[in-house]
């Protein structure tokens, strides 16, 4: 098995690489879904992220409701670590139990969109780092998700900067330009990880 962190920061296309990448035969392991599952109705994560937070931030039908905790937690460092105390052990358990499942020849792509904030480089036998230039990133947060530009700064301020997600990567896939671009460099890092993959 080989396991692989890949990141990027938010606006830079890590999702269509990670799309890419299962495409070809990837297992992949997305921890922005998993921290969503690990805080749905019922779980013991929703009641401690309640319990943190206070019920303000439940919609109507008791599920979470994202826009509310983020507009508390990506203004206060904070209560965002309070946040991400209760998450990530979570998620790390979760992601430990699909990485067993997915077999000894697998190439397991865990797609963690805060693999440098937290320190998580180790952990993986090689790091993908999905690039852009932050006016890119601030472009496509404004343009095609429809943030204001001071929320899409406020996203990126909490992340690593460029230069210290370039620092972990071992791979770099450059994102600056248009989608078309993209597939070809993505599988020419699928062919160097199934190498690796079979040279075990």
């Amino acid at each position: 098995m080989l396991k692989v962190g890949l990141t990027g920061g938010i606006g830079a296309g890590k999702s269509e690489v990670s799309r890419l990448l299962a495409s070809y035969g990837a297992v992949v392991i997305d921890a922005d879904r998993i921290a969503r599952e690990v805080v749905e109705p019922g779980t013991p994560g929703l009641t401690a992220v309640v319990e943190a937070f206070g019920p303000g931030i439940l919609g109507q039908d008791g599920s979470l409701n994202r826009p509310a905790l983020g507009s508390i937690v990506f203004a206060d460092p904070a209560r965002l670590a309070t946040l991400n105390a209760i998450v990530h052990p979570l998620v790390g358990a979760r992601s430990a139990e699909l990485e067993r499942a997915a077999g000894d020849g697998a190439v397991v792509v865990h797609d963690v969109p805060l693999l440098t904030e937290n320190g998580l480089a180790p952990l993986y036998d090689l790091v993908v780092v999905v690039d852009a230039e932050p006016d890119t990133q601030l472009d496509r947060l404004v343009r095609l998700r429809g943030m204001t530009e001071s929320d899409a700064r406020a996203r990126m301020s909490t992340q690593a900067t460029r230069e210290e997600r370039l620092a972990v990567a071992d791979l770099v896939v450059d994102n600056d330009g248009p989608l078309e671009d993209l597939e070809p460099q993505v599988r020419t890092v699928w062919s160097e990880l199934t190498a690796r993959a079979a040279t075990g």
